[in-house]
């Protein structure tokens, strides 16, 4: 959907991009703050084809203000802060974040220079890759509950293997009557920890062998009608599960 630096075309119908935005402040400034806190590169697009890779450097919520860091002498800086619109892009491990840079204007100071703007009211998270998965913590026992599609009275709660911001795997054991690829299971309650609930519908497209030991098969499964903020928690625990996993290999 995206390239690395560019910005997604949001001048689309209404409703596309709604699951990706993000409008709470604390949600916003939080973002914002790991971007500046890892020193993540942001590339600014400038509507008039200016392009500039920076940081963000300052934030002052109170001011309701942010800046990037910038170079004066740089004809790009100076292509910016005239241009109609510039967005701003940053990555946070997969996710893109994407948000409107307005009122820019070039602040001076002693040591410094800085492009500064209005810190965005909204932003945009993107998944950079669809098919980047991450493996669920098995200390939350993440699990799937749904009435098999083809016997009604038989409820099953089956683990959650890993998930994506656009399906799961789920480990359906060689005991339970099996599905057949293409099947709709609908009414589907997905937890994923205490605070990550989804409801929607899965459509499973795979039925693989896994290790023996395991004694099941792994459903591969698309996720379907997903609520906006259902979406959005998706899209947290994604962020959070890859941020848990990484300190976990650095013990």
């Amino acid at each position: 959907m995206t390239t690395d630096t560019a910005s997604a075309a949001l001048d689309v119908p209404a409703g596309v991009h709604e699951s990706f935005r993000v409008s709470d402040p604390v949600e916003v400034r939080s973002l914002l703050k790991s971007l500046m806190d890892r020193s993540v590169t942001v590339n600014l697009n400038g509507s008039d084809g200016a392009a500039y890779s920076t940081t963000l450097w300052a934030l002052d919520a109170a001011q309701g203000k942010i800046a990037f860091a910038a170079d004066m002498m740089a004809p790009a800086v100076h292509r910016l802060v005239e241009a109609e619109e510039a967005m701003a892009v940053g990555y946070l491990d997969q996710i893109k974040v994407q948000f409107d840079v307005a009122d820019r204007m070039l602040v001076h100071g002693r040591q410094h220079c800085v492009l500064q703007a209005a810190m965005p009211r909204e932003l945009f998270r993107f998944q950079r890759r669809n098919a980047f998965r991450v493996r669920t913590l098995e200390r939350s026992a993440p699990t799937a509950r749904f009435r098999h599609p083809s016997i009604p009275d038989m409820a099953l709660e089956l683990r959650v293997l890993d998930v994506s911001v656009g399906g799961c795997a789920l480990l359906m054991p060689s005991d339970m009557p099996m599905f057949e690829p293409g099947v709709q299971i609908n009414d589907c309650v997905i937890e994923l920890d205490s605070g990550t609930l989804l409801r929607g519908s899965l459509i499973v497209h795979h039925v693989t062998s896994i290790q023996p030991h395991a004694r099941g098969v792994r459903l591969g499964c698309e996720l379907r009608h997903l609520e906006p903020e259902a979406t959005r928690a998706l899209q947290r625990y994604i962020d959070q599960t890859q941020k848990r996993r990484r300190m976990l290999s650095l013990d």
